[in-house]
């Protein structure tokens, strides 16, 4: 889930860039993360993360500090060796319109380049703000399947209203990808038979 931006808060930085650090986030990184991502999660704007959570993914954030203090942070969660997902995608009130959201997704679509995955995709209620940086809506059926672990605990699971967004990185890649059959969704689970 895309979370805490708005179209604004993808305007160039001035000045202040100078005082921002955007790097991989570290594991000293996890209370400033939490109390970050889960405000917004109390608003119902994004997922709650535990502890437990961010320390499993802490390799797939990135986070923006000004001087000290926690700007924003995202993550690039892949998917295929093709696609990957910018998620968790949060920008403090306080650094809201100072360009701290694309600066984060800057940053992790040239990780993402750097992986040569052919796109990357978001979920967001902020479409504005993603159009502004070279994504392009999309159904949600063009996507491969989005992990059903985050879904499944989702209080909107039944009615999703999130817009699913792409940036196509390798045109020639993605098109491959997009011409394949979606792979089977269902797992069969062994059954167990009772003699009676």
């Amino acid at each position: 889930m895309i979370s805490g931006l708005t179209c604004e808060s993808q305007f160039e930085l001035t000045g202040r860039r100078a005082s921002l650090t955007v790097r991989k986030a570290a594991m000293h990184d996890i209370a400033p993360l939490l109390e970050l991502i889960n405000g917004y999660a109390a608003r119902g704007i994004m997922l709650p993360r535990t502890e437990f959570e961010l320390s499993e993914n802490m390799r797939d954030f990135s986070v923006v500090y000004d001087g000290n203090t926690l700007a924003g942070c995202g993550a690039l969660h892949f998917y295929s060796p093709l696609v990957g997902e910018i998620r968790s995608l949060a920008v403090a009130e306080e650094s809201k319109i100072k360009g701290i959201g694309r600066l984060l997704v800057e940053h992790l679509v040239q990780e993402a380049q750097s992986f040569q995955l052919a796109a990357v995709f978001a979920f967001t209620y902020v479409p504005g703000f993603f159009q502004k940086v070279h994504f392009q809506q999309v159904e949600r059926g063009e996507l491969p399947l989005k992990a059903w672990k985050d879904c499944l605990r989702c209080p909107k699971f039944q009615a999703c209203d999130e817009i699913a967004m792409v940036r196509v990185l390798d045109a020639s890649r993605w098109a491959l990808q997009s011409a394949l059959p979606p792979s089977d969704p269902f797992v069969l689970l062994p059954t167990l038979k009772i003699a009676r």
